[in-house]
This record gives C-alpha cells, structure tokens and sequence, in this order.
C-alpha cells in the first residue's frame, strides 16, 4: 500500500526526495497516514521552493554566490596527511574554478582502485609505487663527472631499484629514450652517460649531469607524490599532480570513480557533460568546506553557463562575459571603452533584452511585472480573416 502512496507523489516530487523519505520512513517506522503527511507537507514545501517565473535566476545565483564568497578565508592550504599533499581551498580555489583555469595552484587525484585490491594495504602500496613518477636523481646515490673520459657516471640506488622493481638496463633505456644527443650503459652498479657528439667539452658534461637528474625514469608523468588515505572500508590514492588519461589505463586503477581536480583534464578524457559534473563537485566542495550553505542549483546554473556551448568556458572578459549579445552588458564587465568603440565602429544595435542594459538606462527590466504580456487574436478578427 505504501508503493502505491509514493507512486502516487511521483512527478510531484523528485525522485531522490522520494528514496531519502522511503529510507526515513522505514527507519522511522512510520504509519502510511504519517508517511501521507509527509510527502504532503513535503510537496508543499517544493512547490514553494520552485522559483516564479519570469524571475531573474541570473541575478540570484550570483547574488547567492557572491555573498558567501566574501566570507571566505582567502587563503587556505588542505594538507592530507602527513606526507603535506596540498590542495587549494577556499576564495583562490572558487576563482581557480570560476575563471575556468587550464593551469591550476595545486593538481591533485583521488584515485580509487579495483574491488580485489582497495582493501589491501599492501597492494595500494604497490600501485601508488607504480603511479609516482620517479626521476633519475631519486634512485641515484652519486652524480660524477671522469674528467679523464669526459663521461658523467651515476651510482644506483640498489634499495630503491628493488622497491621499484627496475633493474639498471631499464634505467639506461629510460635515459637513452628521454634524452637526446646522448648514449647511457650500465657498468655494474653504475650508469655511465656519454655524449654522442665527437668533440666533447667539459662544460657539455656538466650540463648532460645536470639534465640527467630530472629524466622521467618510471610511473606516470606529473604525480609528484602518493598518499594511500583509508576511506570507509577501503583506501585512496591521493595525489599531487595529475594526469588523468595516463592513470585510468592503470589495470588496478578504478576508472569510473577516479576523479581529479583539473578541469580541462576532465574535459579533455570524458568530455563535456563529465567537466560540468566535475565543476559541479568543486565548487560544492569547496563551500561546504568553508562550513557555508548554497543551494547546489545555483553551482548547477553556473556549471550549464560555463559548458553550454561543449567547451568550458570561464565567468571572464574573455569567456562568457565576452559572448554576451548585448554590448552594454559586456561594457558593464570590463575594458567599457573597448567594447563601445568596436559596437560604435561596426553598428551594432543592442535589443536591450536583459537586466544590466535595462538597469544602466534606467528602464523597467524586463522580468516579472515588466514581463512581455501575452498578444491574442480575437474572434472577430479570425472571422474577419475567414471571409477574405
């Protein structure tokens, strides 16, 4: 019977209302008449909340997004853990979003791992070493030049090979791959790297040992570093740095709950729908972080304007702001003089549709009471059509 009441409610209310009250109600262990004076007391709430039409929805989200932005700490750096990943919170971060930068403070990961491996702290371990990007100055002892043959020879690090499971022929591939116009081998325990070119000077050495340090060796480009965090019953990677496509083709790696804090990486791996759900998830974060509350519509209104057009584009002079049709709603952003000019020089009519233009020339805005009124035809005039 009590199916039959919430199938009853459904269209009245959304379905994730419907499944939080199922979940109440059996908690609860509430009858089906209080269960009906719920969903009742519930649809009049949501028909309260839905927003009139006609109202400027522009205005209240940046209204709502804007006020709790000043009450933000300005600047806010998270560090999980002790290993001191950072992450940008706060004011910087919500700008960071907002502006829709491509290069960002702090990129970091949540990486999720496969049902088999998640619960088992020694397998983390393993994929987190897999993950770090390892550069030759990490596995390395000693940098030293034989100025007798003019070679840079590089003492190996036998603890931190066995941790990485790399053995000394893979690091001379790495170094033979990654840099160019020189020829590593391995002699023992010890890498020599030699320049190809026939004249070779001491300062061309001491600039190839100084390079060699920061060659990519093994891992994924741009992790910096690894954290496995436990979360409810199994554990995270986070990380500092990101790069997305690289670790989602990772075979231990979950791939449909991997998620980074990098835009544009989203972007670029999922596509569009996937960024505007990752804006979503920042922006939320980051207020409910601060201990503020916004109604997660207006984060969704302002994630549909920044993707609308299947790219993501920031609140700037140069991203939405700067599509506006109307010229006096860009002037009224930045560089005014600019935007008068070029409309000036070119002709351009403004239809003064929206609520800046209106507001600056001190019209009625056309929204609510200034709202187009219906035009109808009447019956006189449809006959009068009829007989011609």
């Amino acid at each position: 019977m009590e199916e039959q009441l919430f199938k009853d409610y459904e269209g009245k209310l959304t379905k994730k209302i419907i499944e939080e009250v199922k979940a109440e109600v059996k908690e609860q262990g509430l009858t089906k008449d209080q269960t009906k004076k719920v969903l009742e007391y519930l649809k009049e709430e949501y028909d309260t909340a839905k927003i009139s039409p006609g109202e400027a929805i522009g205005i209240l989200t940046a209204e709502s997004f804007g006020e709790p932005g000043t009450q933000m700490t300005l600047n806010v750096f998270h560090f999980a853990g002790v290993a001191e990943v950072s992450v940008t919170q706060g004011l910087p971060r919500l700008i960071e979003i907002l502006d829709a930068r491509k290069e960002i403070s702090t990129p970091s990961m949540e990486i999720y791992l496969k049902k088999g491996v998640s619960k088992d702290m020694a397998e983390v371990k393993r994929v987190a070493a897999l993950i770090k990007e390892t550069k030759l100055n990490e596995i390395a002892t000693e940098f030293s030049i034989d100025l007798t043959k003019l070679q840079v020879e590089v003492q190996l690090n036998q603890h931190r090979l066995k941790d990485l499971k790399l053995k000394p022929d893979q690091v001379a591939e790495a170094l033979n791959a990654n840099m160019k116009g020189v020829k590593a081998s391995v002699n023992g325990e010890k890498i020599i790297i030699k320049t190809k070119a026939e004249e070779n000077e001491l300062m061309e050495t001491y600039k190839i040992k100084e390079k060699s340090k920061e060659v990519f060796i093994k891992g994924v480009k741009g992790i910096t570093q690894v954290l496995p965090v436990k979360n409810n019953e199994e554990y995270v990677i986070i990380t500092a740095g990101s790069n997305l496509k690289d670790v989602i083709e990772i075979e231990e790696v979950d791939e449909t709950r991997t998620t980074t804090n990098s835009l544009f990486e989203v972007l670029k791996v999922f596509g569009v729908e996937a960024a505007r759900q990752n804006i979503i998830r920042e922006a939320q974060r980051v207020i409910e972080d601060q201990g503020l509350d916004v109604d997660i519509r207006h984060i969704m209104f302002i994630a549909d304007a920044m993707t609308t057009s299947g790219t993501i584009k920031g609140i700037t002079r140069s991203g939405i702001t700067g599509e506006k049709k109307s010229v006096l709603a860009r002037a009224s952003f930045e560089t005014p003089l600019k935007h008068l000019i070029n409309a000036s020089i070119i002709g351009e009519e403004d239809d003064l549709n929206s609520v800046i233009e209106n507001v600056m020339l001190n019209q009625p805005v056309p929204l609510g009471t200034g709202l187009p009124e219906l035009v109808t035809r009447g019956k006189k005039e449809t006959a009068k059509e009829g007989k011609k």
